[in-house]
């Protein structure tokens, strides 16, 4: 009985810790090298009969060059909450509205902006690792805690140290992501 709940704690980290690292790869897919991406604002939401709906919904967005982003919505009338909710968003960009779609002109990048979106990079990779430890600890507690209740010692040390090593990994996955996007971004 003991030996199944701790599997199911270390699965549980697994499953922890691999859910950190698909949050990290989404929110990084979202941080803009220069190069138009829809899904930069395709997770935007916008106001849709009282309802906040991602602009995806609402929405056909396509990159028309490298540097554009067409958004064309599918009722006329949400031109304007997009157009705001792209403004909110603060993306550095500044949406153009014909009456027919919006575009978003996204300028070479600088220097400075390169090296603040690595910064923001970092940062978000640091928040996944937190994560990925949180699940680290958490498993120890209940290891410990099971071995109180009659776990043999032997095995306790064993799982804790499986999920040291989990952790180890999916930390260097972590640093593997944030390399290649760094990468990219100083990439001109």
């Amino acid at each position: 009985m003991l030996q199944e709940e701790v599997n199911i704690y270390m699965d549980d980290a697994r499953e922890h810790m691999e859910r950190a690292i698909a949050h990290l790869e989404h929110e990084l897919m979202k941080i803009s090298t220069g190069k138009a991406s829809p899904l930069i604002v395709s997770g935007l939401l916008v106001p849709y009969y009282g309802n906040l709906t991602p602009m995806g919904q609402v929405a056909n967005i396509s990159a028309s060059d490298a540097r554009t982003l067409v958004i064309q919505p599918w009722e006329k009338s949400m031109l304007s909450p997009i157009e705001k909710s792209i403004f909110e968003a603060n993306l550095g960009v500044t949406p153009m509205n014909d009456g027919e779609v919006v575009r978003l002109s996204f300028p070479p990048l600088t220097e400075e902006r390169r090296r603040d979106l690595v910064k923001k990079t970092k940062h978000l990779g640091e928040e996944a690792k937190v994560s990925i430890r949180n699940s680290r600890r958490d498993a120890i507690e209940h290891f410990k805690k099971a071995v109180k209740d009659g776990l043999s010692e032997d095995l306790g040390k064993r799982k804790e140290e499986e999920v040291q090593e989990m952790t180890n990994k999916f930390s260097q996955k972590v640093d593997h992501l944030l390399d290649g996007k760094e990468k990219e971004i100083m990439t001109v």
